[in-house]
């Protein structure tokens, strides 16, 4: 039996996460607003600080592995909000927590990025540089040009963001040397209680009209076998992967984009 902690537990992708560990005979330490195991608010510093010192203090420093799947989506005037959760949320844990992975020994990490971060268009360089500089003050600033296109902006920004510090610290000594396989999935629209939210609301007709492919919305639980799949030892030579579960929607719009070639080096 491993011990893993999920964050975002209480619903969607994370409850789904956490409910096939369970099943598969695993502990899970859940953290969430509510119906949790550790109650957290992730958007504030001392909710991530207490988050981490009580996983800490349940886990006796030493997790088999980590799925962080709490995350906001684009809401209009709460864009620090989802700014805060989506990549402090993340990171902050992850660092809190890296000495209870390392000492594992064979530890595996899960991250839920987004398509989101490929597919949301003009999303501004300096934006994404604050997130990775964590200037999250200079966000507010940023963002005021765009009006109402700026939750949108701070919430692909956010998961672009997100998806490049953890291949940039995934393949690391203090990571993949110390025994953690950092990766991340990035899902599409998944039919979770946030995306009906969406559905429901003002912008629903465009929620609708976004490409899927395979012309349907994709399901917790599917997210959730990709995730236990990448806990797995199946995901022993995994290092800073980014999969994409989103019914081909990044494949649709990114099709000439990537892979691309490296550049050669310069004399």
């Amino acid at each position: 039996m491993s011990l893993y902690v999920v964050t975002g537990s209480g619903s969607g992708m994370g409850r789904a996460s956490a409910e096939q560990l369970i099943a598969q005979g695993h502990e899970v330490l859940g953290i969430d607003l509510r119906d949790a195991d550790i109650i957290a608010d992730l958007s504030t510093a001392e909710g991530r600080a207490q988050a981490v010192a009580t996983v800490l203090e349940k886990s006796a420093g030493r997790l088999d592995g980590a799925v962080l799947a709490a995350g906001v989506g684009p809401i209009p005037g709460r864009e620090m909000l989802t700014a805060s959760v989506n990549y402090l949320g993340v990171t902050e844990l992850l660092l809190g927590l890296r000495p209870a992975l390392a000492a594992a020994g064979n530890s595996k990490v899960v991250v839920y990025a987004s398509n989101a971060a490929t597919t949301t268009p003009g999303v501004p360089d300096a934006l994404v540089s604050a997130f990775l500089d964590n200037n999250l003050e200079a966000i507010p600033e940023l963002i005021a040009p765009f009006g109402e296109y700026a939750s949108a902006l701070v919430y692909g920004a956010s998961k672009l963001a997100l998806s490049r510090w953890l291949r940039r610290t995934a393949v690391t000594p203090e990571w993949a040397g110390s025994g953690i396989r950092l990766n991340a999935i990035a899902p599409g629209a998944i039919l979770t209680p946030l995306l009906q939210s969406q559905l429901d609301g003002p912008n629903g007709d465009a929620v609708r009209s976004f490409p899927i492919p395979i012309g349907s919305f994709g399901s917790a639980e599917q997210i959730a076998a990709w995730t236990t799949f990448m806990l797995s030892p199946a995901a022993d030579f995994m290092a800073g992967a980014i999969v994409f579960v989103d019914g081909g929607t990044d494949a649709l719009i990114r099709a000439n984009d990537w892979p691309v070639a490296a550049a050669l080096p310069s004399a």
